[in-house]
């Protein structure tokens, strides 16, 4: 789980200082990539959280996240829809539901799983 993480670091670091230009026309597809890889990455530090990560799932699914999504904004470039937003929508909900399932795993690691849950039910009268 740590060298996933600590790869992601250092590819935006890199990403940040690197001098590399994307052309307009390839925005979007680099946009759908990312976040597919993104998604999959988090959803491999769940399932390493969770006791159930494996490596040729995660590859497997990097790889078929990442293609799938360019090929549906490609799909929608030729149609003349904009399908990339359907893609960055999904996405983004499945990278929200990673995050919440990783802070909570952390949450009861580090503080113990009864006291997440009374803080929960705490938030959830209060709503």
């Amino acid at each position: 789980m740590w060298f996933g993480i600590i790869g992601l670091i250092i590819g935006i670091i890199v990403g940040i200082f690197a001098p590399i230009a994307i052309p307009l026309e390839f925005a979007r597809y680099t946009a759908v990539g990312i976040l597919g890889i993104l998604d999959s990455i988090l959803g491999a530090v769940r399932s390493d959280l969770q006791k159930k990560y494996d490596v040729t799932i995660f590859i497997s699914g990097l790889l078929f996240n990442m293609f799938l999504a360019i090929f549906i904004t490609y799909i929608g470039d030729r149609l003349g829809l904009d399908l990339y937003l359907a893609v960055l929508v999904v996405f983004t909900l499945r990278i929200f539901a990673n995050i919440g399932t990783i802070r909570y795993s952390f949450l009861t690691k580090y503080i113990g799983k009864k006291r997440v849950e009374q803080e929960i039910k705490k938030h959830n009268q209060h709503e």
